[in-house]
């Protein structure tokens, strides 16, 4: 069964975020599933420069205001078709912002050439390739379906990974979509006088999958759902949440170059030597007290600003912190301010670096992860992994992954970390005691990482639920 995948950003040739972690874990594990995916992504440098083996695959005279042409060939493992259109993707930097840190004017412009040419090859504009099935990632491929849908194309499947970006623009941007006029209606792309490109995704799709079952649900309701949660209610029986995964090789304690000690979960000890290690690169105080990590975006979806307020907190009761993350200049300005004030207790280290960020799962005690929302999370499925115990606001995936180790999960012996509910600063600061509290119990401690670390956090069972969804549409 062949299915194409359309997405804007693809791990490892382009990656802003946990779509590209996504999108390029799928293939490999809907491949164990009997399902052959091909990726569609915008040729940007990266992605040209890591094409091999690339073969002309189709021609377009014009694609949204320049001449192109899709290339197929390998990448890293993965069957790619790259959209070569420089008048639309040769751009360094970050896929969306320019230099100047904003959207770039024409990603209006550049998205829906993604979206027509997945629909456009999906559909089989060459005559060698055809998908049973077109599965579109976000906003900004969100048009496929719309155009699959009025070209005749196969079956497609919308994926919600964060509701909050939608790609809304101007209703002026119709003219330029190519899209029949009955397109710009309710049940297709306008939304309030505009174009709504995640609107007509969800309204055209014959699925609708997010990320976790609990931020299925959450979705469908106006705190969280975004303006889309009419929309989404009255597709209710099109729409189901599957929990993403992790890359079981990539996140593998036990084989992680990327760390100075190598251990699993019955050699927990060993974690030491990276609690030693993670000390000195964050220049914190050495000792057997409670760590905490952080890696994340710091931002208001992911609580930092709440976190921020209780860092004076945090330093008082004894903790450590050491967190690796940017963001909002503010959020960003209250962290390092709380390091000068609290040095050796609170280390900062802004940006991201993936070494430093594998450093944290391995030698923090706790990584934290104090969001508003968050549509599934992979930062606390690679600390389960880790044996790092996850601290979790009760909320989509986190809430899924997560068992909140109080009394009766504790006694049962199911607990996997904490959780904590509303998103304040008092539940977070009572969560972390309880995590510091537990953390004085050797014992209880270690069984709390131990049966994270056995928790199923790969993509197996995931990929096994998108292979029969793929295949029911193919059979409908």
């Amino acid at each position: 069964m062949k299915v194409l995948s359309a997405a804007s950003e693809l791990f490892p040739l382009v990656k802003t975020g946990g779509l590209a972690d996504v999108t390029g874990a799928l293939p490999a594990a809907l491949a164990g599933e009997g399902v052959e995916v091909t990726n569609i992504v915008p040729g940007y440098p990266a992605v040209m420069a890591a094409l091999e083996k690339a073969s002309p695959f189709h021609a377009y005279g014009d694609l949204f205001g320049g001449p192109a042409r899709l290339m197929r060939g390998t990448a890293r493992g993965l069957d790619i078709i790259a959209i070569d259109a420089p008048h639309l993707f040769d751009r360094p930097g970050n896929p969306y912002l320019g230099t100047d840190g904003k959207d770039w004017p024409d990603n209006a412009r550049r998205f829906a050439a993604l979206a027509k040419a997945a629909a456009d090859v999906a559909g089989g504009i060459n005559a060698n390739y055809r998908a049973g099935v077109l599965h579109c990632h976000d906003w900004q491929a969100a048009l496929g379906p719309v155009y699959s849908r009025f070209m005749g194309g196969p079956k497609s499947v919308m994926t919600v990974h964060n509701i909050a970006f939608q790609g809304q623009f101007p209703a002026t941007v119709f003219g330029i979509l190519g899209l029949p006029q009955q397109a710009f209606a309710i049940d297709g792309v306008e939304y309030y006088g505009n174009v709504g490109y995640l609107k007509g995704g969800l309204a055209a799709a014959d699925a609708i999958t997010t990320v976790s079952p609990t931020y299925a649900q959450e979705i469908c309701t106006p705190e969280h759902g975004m303006g889309l949660d009419g929309l989404l209610r009255a597709r209710r029986q099109a729409l189901r949440g599957i929990v993403n995964g992790i890359d079981t090789d990539v996140w593998n304690p036990a084989m992680d170059g990327r760390i100075p000690q190598t251990y699993a979960a019955g050699s927990l000890t060993k974690r030491a030597a990276n609690k030693r290690a993670l000390e000195k690169t964050f220049r914190l105080e050495p000792g057997d007290g409670i760590i905490h990590g952080v890696v994340s975006r710091l931002t208001w979806q992911k609580g930092m600003d709440i976190f921020a307020a209780g860092l004076d907190a945090l330093a008082a009761a004894g903790a450590r912190l050491a967190l690796l993350g940017t963001g909002e200049t503010a959020i960003e300005n209250a962290v390092l301010e709380a390091s000068v004030r609290h040095p050796g207790r609170i280390g900062v280290i802004t940006g991201h670096d993936e070494d430093i960020a594998h450093l944290v799962q391995a030698g923090a005690d706790t990584i934290l992860v104090p969001s508003r929302f968050e549509p599934c999370g992979l930062t606390q499925l690679c600390g389960l992994r880790y044996g790092c115990v996850p601290v979790v606001a009760r909320t989509g995936g986190l809430n899924d992954t997560v068992i909140d180790a109080n009394d009766a999960a504790l006694r049962a012996g199911v607990a996997t970390g904490f959780q904590f509910a509303p998103v304040d600063g008092a539940a977070l600061e009572h969560a972390l005691a309880r995590a510091a509290e537990c953390h004085s119990d050797p014992q209880l401690w270690q069984g709390l990482q131990r049966r994270g670390m056995e928790q199923d956090v790969s993509w197996s069972r995931s990929a096994a639920a998108y292979a029969r969804l793929h295949r029911s549409l193919v059979k409908a």
